[in-house]
């Protein structure tokens, strides 16, 4: 099932993402993974693309198991940074022979002491947009940055930018994660108004270890609100109670999202079934699953 047919209704969805193996001997048990989560039948899966290579050879084999051995839809991540345009085509011919038709196009990371882009490699991701849709029937989604990309000087130039994915043929966008609502409503107000209007799914990262805090803010910036500062400081040294705090935490989130009209929530599970259980558990009567 094409995502932004999913997306065109008012139904709640909330789906979840997973990252595949460094090596293909753990697959077996990544696959394992991917049975667990199917079980909680969320509205699709997605599975990322490692940016240098590596876990990038075992993306189309996960999402395969997702479509095809759980039937579940997939949604393939297709990262373009440290690709070239014909490793990008034998990708986009994989997912082709294994029926998979959504993808979430992404520039990625530019390498460390790189030139970039060479003559064969996608500038930005909505050139990749661009030929992925010439290349095939595919649904295709892309990123955008509530809190505005790292990299542009204002919000108003990301948003610039992100217009000009969706007039490539971007059919839906994913956030990245942030810790206050608010600064995603804002973000959807000034999306709106500049004529980006296509479905928008809320990505939502349950913490559940202190140490997962310092890293995003240290990747991302994210602005995290003192409220959920509290927590973390509060539960840092108790696993248990951690884990349980960030997992309320994330449900609030998602809900306080659905109750303003946010119908559409991306769980990054960090491959971890108990946690996204846990969240759809809390959410049971909000989020019916057939």
């Amino acid at each position: 099932m094409r995502i932004s047919e999913l997306l065109k209704t008012d139904e709640v969805t909330i789906s979840c993402e997973l990252f595949p193996p460094k090596q293909g001997a753990q697959l077996d048990n990544y696959k394992k993974i991917v049975g667990d989560m199917a079980a909680l039948k969320p509205a699709y899966m997605s599975v990322t693309y490692g940016a240098t290579g590596g876990t990038s050879d075992y993306t189309v084999e996960l999402a395969n198991e997702v479509r095809n051995v759980n039937h579940i839809p997939a949604l393939a991540h297709l990262t373009c940074a440290s690709s070239t345009k014909e490793k990008v085509a034998s990708v986009i011919q994989e997912l082709k022979e294994k029926q998979i038709e959504n993808v979430l196009a992404l520039r990625g990371d530019i390498p460390q002491n790189a030139d970039f882009p060479l003559p064969n490699q996608y500038k930005h991701a909505s050139e990749l947009i661009y030929d992925i849709k010439s290349q095939g029937d595919f649904c295709i989604g892309g990123a955008c940055y509530p809190e505005g990309h790292p990299e542009a000087e204002t919000i108003f130039e990301d948003l610039d930018h992100l217009k000009e994915k969706v007039e490539a043929g971007c059919e839906f966008l994913t956030t990245q994660m942030f810790f206050d609502n608010n600064i995603l409503y804002n973000f959807m107000y000034k999306a709106l108004k500049r004529g980006i209007d296509v479905p928008v799914v809320a990505g939502i990262m349950p913490v559940t270890n202190a140490s997962q805090i310092k890293r995003i803010v240290s990747l991302s910036g994210n602005m995290v609100p003192p409220r959920f500062l509290a927590i973390v400081d509060r539960f840092k040294d108790d696993p248990k109670a951690m884990r349980q705090a960030g997992i309320a935490y994330a449900t609030e989130q998602i809900i306080d999202l659905i109750a303003n009209g946010v119908n559409h929530v991306h769980i990054y599970t960090m491959n971890k079934p108990d946690i996204a259980a846990a969240i759809f558990e809390n959410l049971s009567d909000i989020y019916v699953r057939e």
